[in-house]
Formats: structure tokens, C-alpha cells, sequence
């Protein structure tokens, strides 16, 4: 399993907008369709990745929970759908509806969207502000696959409590580690 490390995003930078189908629902979406009122977590995912499976539990338990706080959740897969087949558009929209996804499973065909947020791996977590300020890109936790660490999301717990309760952001922003994002 290969590991990649997700690449540098300033705190302080703007989200980039985008337009995507929501594969749950097969609607359109800008970033400001979808956005919190609080914050905004967009994920980098997909289907097949070790790294999201193991962690999609919490991401469901995650945005159920901050959902209702104000942070706003997307879920974006770009991935090469010819290459990795199992991450197509109609199985994005089983897996979400398996799973319950509360939050869209966007679909970047282009792969415009994750070369404009620098997205190297899946899982990919970008934190945003209420003015769409990049607080914090960086891992859930310190799980991973097969090392034994129960998933708690507790990085990403502090990230998001701290910008609920304006704070500043987290000093030790460590990177996601995932699968890369398997380009055209």
C-alpha cells in the first residue's frame, strides 16, 4: 500500500470555488451552495482507497455530529475513473447511499478541482472559516491501516472545536497520509 503525504495548503488561503455533480443526488454544486455557516470540511476521498475505508466510520460519525454545529461537509472524488473503474460516478452514489453518507459525494472528472486545492492523497482534509479561510489542512488522526490506533478523528476534532469556539488554529498541523490521487 502506498503511502502519500498531502502537500502544503496555507492557513489563511481561499478555498477555490467549483462546480460539481453531486453523485447522490445528480445535481450540480458550487462550494457556496454547500458551504457551513460556521466552517467548511472538504475531504479529498474515494471508493477503493484503504486509507478512506478505514476511516469512513468516523467521517459519518464526524459530520453528523458537526453538521448540526454549523460546519458544512464535501466529499470530493477525483480520481481516473478508466484506470480505477471502482471509484465511477454510479458506484460513488451506492457507496454513499451504503454507507449513509450525510454530506455529497462530489465527482472532479476533469481533476480540476483537486489540482486547485494541491491535493495529493485520499484522504485529503481541508478545513475552511466561515469566510472560507483555510484553517487547517492536515490528518483526522494518527490512524492508520493496520497500525493498531483506534480512529477518533481527534486532530480534526480539535481543528473544528477550536474554530467553533475562535480559537486559533492548530500549531502542529501534521499531513494527511493516504493513497494518491490516481491522476489521468
Amino acid at each position: 500500500m502506498a503511502k502519500t503525504e498531502s502537500n502544503e495548503f496555507k492557513v489563511g488561503k481561499i478555498a477555490p470555488d467549483f462546480n460539481l455533480m453531486n453523485t447522490v443526488d445528480d445535481k450540480y454544486y458550487a462550494l457556496n451552495d454547500l458551504k457551513g455557516d460556521k466552517g467548511t470540511l472538504i475531504m479529498f476521498i474515494c471508493n477503493h482507497c484503504p486509507f478512506v475505508i478505514h476511516v469512513n466510520e468516523e467521517l459519518v460519525k464526524m459530520a453528523n455530529e458537526y453538521q448540526n454545529k454549523g460546519i458544512g461537509f464535501i466529499a470530493i472524488s477525483s480520481n481516473d475513473v478508466v484506470n480505477y473503474p471502482q471509484d465511477a460516478p454510479h458506484l460513488m452514489k451506492k457507496l454513499a447511499h451504503e454507507l449513509i453518507y450525510p454530506f455529497p459525494y462530489l465527482y472532479d472528472e476533469t481533476q480540476d478541482v483537486a489540482k486547485a486545492y494541491d491535493a495529493a492523497c485520499t484522504p485529503d482534509f481541508y478545513l475552511f472559516d466561515a469566510s472560507l479561510e483555510s484553517v487547517y489542512h492536515g490528518q483526522l488522526d494518527d490512524s492508520r491501516p493496520e497500525n493498531g490506533r483506534p480512529v477518533t478523528g481527534k486532530d480534526m476534532r480539535k481543528a473544528m472545536d477550536n474554530l467553533l469556539q475562535h480559537k486559533s488554529v492548530l500549531e502542529n498541523q501534521k499531513p494527511s497520509i493516504g493513497c494518491g490521487i490516481k491522476w489521468k
